[in-house]
């Protein structure tokens, strides 16, 4: 099962109240393996009003959230279930699975909001010992117990107050000692 970018048809003005509550149903239903990212496509459009200068993010498609995600029976449930979603662009029935977005449609739509897709290469290996380079926990070493290609992340096992932590860091937040 691959994942894929779907458009999904909120009514109008609920775009942000939909990636709200689709992201808390996702932590609690578990479905953080099939359904990854939600965005609300936004442009940052500058106005001019009494000689005063404004940034407002405007919807680029109003009515409608993309969502990264596995297509399955659950994940699919999980997101038409969510208050606010109307239903997925191109379902051809009620029960019948969407079309997801062409990869470069997705990729369109990500660049234009400065999001496009970076994927790290890595020569790293579990049980590899690494040094924290940025964040919270920088300059503490550790061991990887874990590598997540999919999400660029790695688990980390830091030695904090005498004791091993697992710590999850971006493959940008390590390097290697």
């Amino acid at each position: 099962m691959e994942k894929n970018w779907y458009v999904v048809h909120t009514y109008s003005g609920y775009e942000n109240k939909v990636k709200t509550n689709l992201e808390k149903r996702l932590a609690t239903m578990g479905m953080e393996d099939k359904i990854f990212r939600v965005i609300v496509p936004e442009d940052e459009e500058t106005e001019i009003k009494n000689g005063k200068k404004k940034v407002a993010k405007k919807k680029v498609f109003p009515g409608y959230v993309l969502t990264e995600m596995i297509m399955t029976d659950d994940s699919w449930y999980v997101v038409r279930n969510t208050p606010g979603v109307t239903g997925f662009v191109g379902s051809a029935g009620s029960g019948s699975k969407p079309t997801p977005l062409l990869p470069e449609e997705a990729d369109m739509i990500l660049k234009r909001m400065g999001m496009e897709e970076q994927v790290t290469e890595i020569d790293f290996e579990i049980k590899e010992n690494v040094r924290v380079i940025d964040g919270p926990f920088n300059n503490f070493t550790g061991s990887i117990e874990h590598i997540d290609m999919d999400k660029q992340k790695v688990k980390v096992h830091v030695n904090m107050f005498g004791r091993e932590t697992p710590v999850e860091l971006d493959f940008t937040q390590i390097a290697k000692l």
